[in-house]
């Protein structure tokens, strides 16, 4: 199956600063336009960097306190709490996406490298926007009947090349369930694997019938008689 580019749900309308942007200027972009990181370009527009929430939020937790408990000892974090511009307090090098990968691999990429936005590229490296995982959760904003119509034309139909009108698709909340009859046994189980990797297919029940059998492995007693 072929799953939504992360160009379907990333933001592309994305606000970005330069190197030499002041620390306060940052915190008031962000609390104003309700951000949680912003692209840092260089002079070339090229992507230098990003700064996240977490990135500023360094500067209190590296302030001066007795009673609180210190922070553990980190010379990148010590660094980025004494920072005054973007180039001195964003992450570098970011974590990138290109535009045209699958929301399945954003969603691998957030999970390897634990971070809280990828900096989504064109082709030539430049700047397409910005993806975060709730942008990938709109897949299961998708309705039932567009899930429907998917596993019944991309997996029953053009995948499994079975006739649509034998098999019975439903899709509740997300939850498919297959019905119906299909030509051979083995399909059974590929039907299933392929209609949940459809965007936005939160389970599956498998209730298909078969017409043939053709997974059988014949006996030696049967090899013997043939």
């Amino acid at each position: 199956m072929t799953h939504r580019p992360v160009r379907a749900v990333m933001a592309a309308a994305v606000a970005t600063v330069s190197l030499d942007t002041p620390f306060k200027t940052l915190a008031a972009i962000m609390a104003e336009h309700g951000l949680n990181a912003l692209p840092v370009l260089d002079s070339d527009g090229h992507i230098a960097g990003i700064v996240s929430q977490s990135d500023l939020i360094r500067k209190e937790e590296y302030q001066d306190e007795p009673a609180a408990r210190r922070p553990p000892h980190s010379h990148h974090h010590r660094a980025q709490a004494e920072g005054l511009v973007a180039g001195q307090v964003m992450s570098s090098p970011p974590i990138t996406i290109s535009a045209e990968a699958s929301i399945v691999a954003a969603a691998r990429a957030f999970d390897r490298a634990r971070v809280s936005h990828l900096v989504v590229t064109e082709a030539d490296g430049t700047l397409a926007g910005i993806v975060a995982p709730l942008d990938l959760l709109k897949v299961y904003l998708r309705t039932d009947d567009e899930i429907r119509d998917e596993v019944l034309g991309e997996v029953i139909t053009n995948y499994l090349g079975c006739d649509p009108g034998r098999a019975e698709v439903t899709v509740t909340d997300g939850i498919v369930t297959l019905g119906g009859e299909v030509e051979r046994k083995s399909m059974v189980p590929l039907a299933a694997r392929m209609a949940r990797s459809v965007d936005g297919v939160v389970d599956v029940v498998n209730h298909l019938a078969y017409a043939a059998e053709d997974t059988h492995l014949p006996t030696a007693a049967e090899l013997d008689q043939a």
